[in-house]
């Protein structure tokens, strides 16, 4: 099919948003669909975008405090029935395991024999088995806080799927903690979602809400749930990390009690938090454009690929040599306590298709190096967050010295963009016509980009669920920083003192 925008992806954000992110996925080398259905393929360039995040927020939570452990893929369903509301919020996601081995068939192939005595259910959240493990470790106050993380793997059945945002099998970590008192619970729920919203902004460059959920989108079998809220190019919200208050809910379930320092046997109070590779659906559905993928220096696998251009054996010696050399100077230097990450694509394909398949990954930082480059000692560089054509000759020693600051200064300004979208599309909404108007689309058969975020005032009651599913709004989040302010819910008409932030969501 024809590009008449020439972009490198077709179709463009504007004419297909939902199709443009999957093409991205498809031309950034990220990931691609598995035999399994709903399950996915991470190749190595979306990995190690993983590793990044990885690395960074499990330095961060090391850093609070918390240590790694590993807990069992299979739960047993009793451990679900103990904790009604959380089998309740679960059950229609299980994957179950019914039997033990496989053997042949009598009309051939293999068939599940030796049922197992009761059935186990692959991870979909670990906190009951997690809990059942914390029962024994619990004894004394002096036992406590146990301030634990995963990192693992999770299934839940999905029927609808799309790559990083919603797949059946996702990667993520999971923050499991136990405390004395509810205070202490809090204050670990709230200290994670800054870790999360720290996270996000000044790594991935994706401004975010921290707020709490309300009753209807809180984790089942929470006390209280806590999210931090960005806002991607379509104008819908997208939850990027979750910290729960589980109160005593989870601990009267698996008996995790103590003494206190009374002597008295009382029930702990958990915590739960976790991000996952949907992530990495958010980052590009933050920054990408009709061109593909961009990603923030700070978590790229490659913040500046090398990229030869020759003609001849003899250019192809000189011109490597000098890549070498300027790799070996680039990874000397320092971008945020870590060495500058550098490739050398000298694979034997044309220029343009070198260029091009570098701009559709993402890649900050991109040095054409010919034979001129080689003679004056300079780069021909291009940057990300600039139009593809957008190029300069810089001298070697003036880029070297540049380096950081170039990073830093892409860094922010994906930051800016992605703040000034948030902003020129979040409204103030104090009537129910003109929340309808805001998040009705005017083409139906093929909706536009439209909406963004509503500041509206509410109540949390069931009763306006109702008008939120037909127009497929939910409530984000109640915003932590958020002012009180008399007014009314423009569902109910009941005093509210609170804004609540609406939106489409992924």
């Amino acid at each position: 099919m024809p590009n008449p925008t020439k972009t490198a992806i077709h179709p463009t954000r504007g004419e297909d948003y939902p199709e443009w992110y999957q093409q991205v996925v498809k031309a950034a080398d990220l990931a691609e669909p598995s035999d399994v259905r709903g399950c996915m393929v991470i190749k190595p360039w979306g990995y190690a975008l993983w590793e990044n995040i990885q690395r960074a927020l499990d330095r961060m939570f090391k850093d609070t405090g918390h240590e790694n452990a590993y807990f069992p893929l299979l739960i047993p369903v009793s451990f679900l029935e103990k904790e009604a509301e959380h089998v309740e919020g679960f059950a229609k996601e299980c994957a179950v395991v019914t039997h033990h081995r496989l053997e042949p068939g009598a009309e051939g192939g293999l068939v599940p024999a030796g049922p197992l005595e009761e059935p186990l259910v692959i991870r979909p959240t670990s906190e009951t088995i997690i809990g059942a493990t914390y029962a024994r470790w619990v004894q004394s106050y002096r036992d406590l806080p146990i301030l634990l993380n995963q990192w693992a793997n999770i299934v839940r059945w999905e029927m609808r799927t799309r790559m990083f945002l919603r797949t059946t099998e996702f990667l993520w970590q999971e923050g499991h903690t136990v405390h004395a008192t509810e205070e202490e619970a809090v204050e670990e729920t709230l200290r994670m979602l800054d870790v999360y919203a720290d996270f996000a902004e000044n790594y991935m460059a994706m401004p975010v809400i921290k707020g709490e959920k309300t009753s209807a989108e809180r984790f089942p079998g929470a006390q209280n749930t806590y999210s931090i809220e960005a806002m991607v190019q379509d104008h819908k919200g997208l939850q990027a990390g979750t910290s729960h208050v589980l109160g005593q809910n989870f601990a009267r379930a698996q008996e995790i009690k103590f003494q206190d320092r009374n002597g008295k046997e009382v029930y702990a109070w958990t915590t739960s938090w976790g991000v996952s590779t949907r992530l990495i659906g958010g980052l590009i559905m933050t920054h990408g454009d009709d061109d593909g993928l961009i990603l923030p220096p700070r978590l790229a696998p490659a913040h500046a690929v090398v990229l030869p251009i020759y003609r001849n054996d003899q250019e192809r010696s000189d011109v490597l040599e000098y890549c070498r050399r300027l790799k070996q100077q680039l990874e000397a230097e320092s971008f945020h306590g870590e060495a500058v990450r550098v490739r050398i694509d000298d694979r034997d394909v044309r220029g343009g298709e070198k260029v091009w398949r570098h701009v559709k990954r993402g890649v900050p930082l991109r040095l054409e190096i010919g034979p001129r480059d080689v003679k004056s000692d300079s780069v021909f560089l291009a940057r990300r967050d600039q139009p593809p054509k957008q190029k300069a000759g810089v001298p070697r020693e003036q880029f070297l010295g540049s380096v950081p600051g170039l990073l830093d200064e892409i860094q922010g300004n994906l930051f800016d963009r992605a703040l000034q979208l948030r902003e020129s599309n979040t409204r103030r909404v104090d009537t129910l016509a003109e929340f309808e108007e805001f998040f009705t689309p005017k083409n139906p058969e093929k909706p536009e980009i439209h909406g963004g975020f509503a500041l509206c005032h509410f109540v949390d009651v069931p009763e306006i669920e109702e008008k939120l599913k037909e127009l497929k709004v939910t409530v984000r989040c109640l915003p932590l920083d958020g002012e009180e302010e008399e007014g009314r819910c423009i569902f109910t008409g009941k005093p509210s003192k609170r804004r609540g932030v609406f939106a489409k969501a992924y």
